[in-house]
């Protein structure tokens, strides 16, 4: 299973270090910072999330993934997500070669419709048309990627919020052969079917509830493909989740919790919702709750039992939800990289030999 980590580049008042607002050049630092111990403990991607608010400083998330690709070596690098609907494909291919051609093919692309909606007004779209921008958008880059491949020209119909494209290359030309596209979900049956059908991996994004009551997505999205004529046994598929590691759950839970608290308080004042009580966070933080909260080894045993249910590919942690001390997110990282990823691709590695010790002795 590939592992890895994802954040929306939260900066906003650290509760846990009396209120303290970094500036944002001081949370890309340590944003950087970040990413490149990843790096160096093995993690397998690092996605970085696209918004347009005063509470997140990655706007322009390639750039900041740039800027990684220089301080890194082997980790994948990815967008979580880019706001597709509200972007220019061809500015997003261009954007992700150059960013291939920065990494030495380590750029990924993972288009989302998006849970925030601030880049609507911001470039002027229209919200009503919030699906189908996405749509046709996402088949425009498709095709862009088809023809971007191989250095040809590109020939694109146009579309009700698409311009066409009439038989024009599109550089550069990225070092990977298939530069990756993912679809990012929350979780709409219609989202996980357009990802099968196009044959695109497909991002499940599970941050409440009971995670058990999103198995019917990944089995609609493997059924889907291979009813449309994909080999769904070749697409990948990946869950994402929020979550924090300390040495014991306790730590764990009481880092994060302030944050946490803050952070979806805030946002649920924006839409509505009550504020968030401690009693809900430990609700999700249980075995058959949604966050990834705890120890290693509870972490490992969510990450495994999740496993059973969608046999997944992929699991990336989102670290932080609110802003927490920056020497608890280092040190969150190098426990998920040197004892849960290697914990989880042991686990799942005599798994596989079981699996196929059995199949031998029925046959």
């Amino acid at each position: 299973m590939e592992i890895g980590l994802y954040s929306f580049a939260e900066n906003t008042p650290d509760p846990l270090n009396n209120g303290h607002l970094q500036s944002p050049a001081e949370r890309l630092k340590d944003l950087l910072e970040e990413i490149k111990l990843a790096d160096e403990l093995g993690l397998d991607f690092y996605g970085l999330g696209e918004h347009h608010r005063p509470d997140f400083v990655a706007s322009a998330p390639v750039t900041i993934l740039a800027a990684a690709a220089a301080l890194t070596k082997n980790i994948r690098l990815s967008t979580a997500v880019t706001v597709l609907s509200s972007e220019d494909p061809i500015r997003v291919w261009q954007q992700f070669a150059t960013l291939d051609l920065l990494s030495n093919g380590r750029a990924e692309i993972m288009a989302g419709r998006g849970s925030f909606v601030e880049s609507f007004p911001l470039f002027g779209y229209d919200l009503e048309a919030y699906d189908a921008l996405f749509e046709e958008k996402l088949a425009e880059l498709i095709k862009i990627r088809e023809g971007g491949q191989r250095g040809q020209k590109v020939e694109w119909p146009g579309s009700e919020h698409t311009k066409a494209i009439p038989g024009i290359a599109i550089y550069p030309k990225p070092v990977q052969e298939q530069l990756p596209l993912w679809v990012a979900v929350g979780g709409t049956p219609n989202s996980v079917a357009r990802a099968a059908y196009y044959g695109l991996p497909l991002m499940l994004a599970i941050i409440g509830g009971n995670p058990q009551q999103f198995q019917p997505f990944t089995e609609l999205y493997r059924r889907t493909a291979d009813k449309v004529g994909h080999d769904a046994t070749k697409l990948p598929i990946g869950i994402s989740s929020h979550g924090f590691i300390a040495e014991n759950s306790q730590d764990a839970l009481d880092i994060a919790f302030p944050a946490h608290h803050e952070a979806m308080s805030r946002i649920g004042r924006e839409r509505g919702w009550p504020p968030t009580t401690r009693a809900q966070f430990e609700a999700g933080a249980s075995p058959a709750g949604a966050y990834f909260m705890g120890s290693p080894q509870q972490v490992i045993d969510k990450i495994l039992m999740q496993h059973e249910w969608f046999q997944h590919d992929r699991f990336g942690l989102q670290l932080s939800v609110g802003t927490l001390p920056h020497d608890k997110v280092m040190k969150a990282i190098e426990l998920f990289g040197t004892i849960v990823r290697p914990a989880v691709n042991k686990a799942l590695g005599s798994r596989q030999v079981a699996a196929g010790a059995a199949a031998a002795t029925l046959n």
